[in-house]
């Protein structure tokens, strides 16, 4: 068996290092030879930089390292083109800051080209060395990785200005590409997320967005078929070490890694948690811990957006970000925590795209919105389901005021009733059991449906009222109609909040209808 490629990012060291290649050649030979300035946008740990890598290599005519692949008699290797290779990750912008680190980038990789740069300032520099090298070695082939970094490390609302300062810099350097289209032979520009063409390629309209095209919807991840071949090796010891057959770890693993989709037909799997799953024969959440999402946390946090699974958006929602005010959707699907599922003319219906990363934002957003640990989420959620599959609503309110007396009193006393609704809706989601926020009817909208194997719980909260007012609206309302044919106990269930206590003081469940 090959060694796994966990972490390793360069094509060359990955094949001559005698890692597994799941091989792309044929996906990369169609993109490389049906046009020539291209964006892409995909997660973090999705292969976006082995991609480039790949590229790179093929344009120097490194025909060695392609032994075996698609690629190998199907490509014209006596053709080479110079190749400039920009990685935002490394270019240390967070330390001496974007211009000297662009200056330092392009100075760099002019002497590695075998020339040194006289202009001064980046932007001038980076004209320089494109035309230098085109001059010497021919058309360049540019690549740029993680094109907008310096801009989303800078997020978070305290560095908004330094974002800001960020993308009017990258502005300036990407503004040479277009009037050097003669020296260019090859662009490809990828990131997580896609901000305005106004934003950074004002001047770059000739750049074609494949982030959801049909034909490159597998160019990173994996898909079934690759998986079942290139990882058939690995399976026998998963099984064993899981106590499953093969179709058992087959479906637990589609499970748990796949559901990304970016056309919604071709479906694949995160390769980053893929290859540490068959490295620690383990289900956990590998690709969600390589990045804990502060920034985005937080977001959801101050925006109140909790239930976001099976929202819908047009097309034009893909489109851009603007820095100061970014769509949440858009964002949430752009940095892999949302996937297309469906396609009903231009609009898609987004949702989590598999249970690691389901389970991973909803243990993240309990800890944000009770102000406590994330760790310690599941340890909660445990306790509490237990006792709602018990029927014990005693104890399943008991615990979710331990929850709430976590929220420190200030911010309860702004937000109310927000906090018990928003932590009751991701507290059951987590649980795995049916819940949904705001449930619409013909009279009305139910606050929440909860539903185990044998009950269905129709809640409405009310804050300083009682629990009777609540049972009454459900009953008058009707709120229970739609339910009436599952064969399952229906009780309606009021709950009572309490603003001095900060916490649940009432509450009251009466039966609807009983189960036949």
């Amino acid at each position: 068996m090959k060694k796994l490629p966990v972490g390793i990012q360069d094509f060359n060291k990955l094949i001559t290092g005698g890692y597994l290649y799941v091989d792309k050649t044929k996906s990369i030979v169609e993109l490389l030879t049906s046009g020539e300035y291209y964006f892409l946008t995909r997660p973090r740990r999705f292969g976006k930089s082995l991609l480039l890598t790949t590229i790179k290599e093929i344009f120097e005519g490194n025909k060695k390292v392609f032994k075996g692949l698609w690629i190998e008699n199907k490509w014209d290797w006596s053709t080479k083109h110079p190749v400039i290779h920009i990685s935002f990750n490394g270019i240390g912008h967070k330390f001496i800051g974007l211009e000297k680190a662009l200056n330092a980038e392009v100075y760099k990789l002019a002497l590695e080209k075998g020339f040194q740069l006289l202009e001064e300032g980046f932007v001038r520099r980076f004209q320089e060395l494109i035309e230098k090298t085109a001059k010497k070695h021919g058309q360049v082939v540019l690549l740029i990785d993680e094109y907008n970094k310096p801009i989303i490390d800078y997020l978070g609302e305290k560095q908004l200005q330094q974002a800001q300062a960020n993308q009017e810099i990258l502005k300036s350097f990407y503004s040479v590409l277009k009037p050097l289209d003669s020296k260019i032979k090859f662009l490809l520009i990828t990131g997580v997320s896609k901000f305005s063409k106004t934003g950074i390629f004002s001047e770059l309209n000739n750049l074609a967005d494949i982030t959801l095209e049909r034909r490159f919807a597998s160019l990173t991840g994996y898909t079934q078929e690759e998986l079942d071949h290139y990882f058939e090796p690995f399976k026998d010891l998963a099984c064993e070490q899981n106590d499953l057959n093969r179709e058992q770890l087959s479906e637990k693993l589609k499970l748990w890694y796949n559901g990304y989709s970016w056309d919604t037909k071709t479906f694949v799997y995160n390769p980053f948690s893929i290859l540490r799953f068959f490295q620690a024969c383990d289900f956990m959440n590998f690709w969600f811990s390589t990045g804990t999402p502060t920034f985005l946390i937080k977001l959801l946090k101050k925006r109140f957006y909790y239930d976001f699974d099976g929202i819908e958006m047009g097309q034009s929602a893909f489109e851009s970000h603007d820095i100061k005010y970014i769509e949440t959707d858009s964002l949430l699907f752009q940095t892999g925590y949302l996937t297309l599922k469906e396609k009903r003319r231009n609009i898609y219906r987004l949702g989590y795209p598999n249970l690691e990363v389901k389970e991973s934002m909803l243990q993240h957003l309990m800890g944000a919105f009770r102000h406590g640990e994330s760790g310690k989420s599941s340890t909660i959620a445990y306790y509490i389901e237990e006792a709602f599959n018990k029927g014990d609503l005693e104890e399943v309110f008991d615990r979710i005021n331990n929850m709430f007396a976590s929220i420190p009193y200030a911010l309860f006393e702004k937000q109310q009733e927000k906090y018990y609704h928003s932590l009751v809706h991701i507290l059951f989601t987590y649980l795995g059991i049916y819940i949904q926020s705001e449930v619409n009817t013909s009279k009305g909208r139910i606050d929440a449906v909860v539903q185990t194997d044998d009950h269905i719980y129709i809640l409405e909260f009310k804050l300083d009222k009682s629990p009777d007012l609540a049972i009454q609206q459900i009953q008058e309302k009707g709120y229970a109609d739609k339910y009436l044919d599952t064969n399952k106990k229906i009780l309606a269930v009021g709950v009572c909040f309490g603003r001095k206590e900060k916490e649940i003081i009432d509450w009251k469940a009466v039966e609807i209808k009983t189960s036949e």
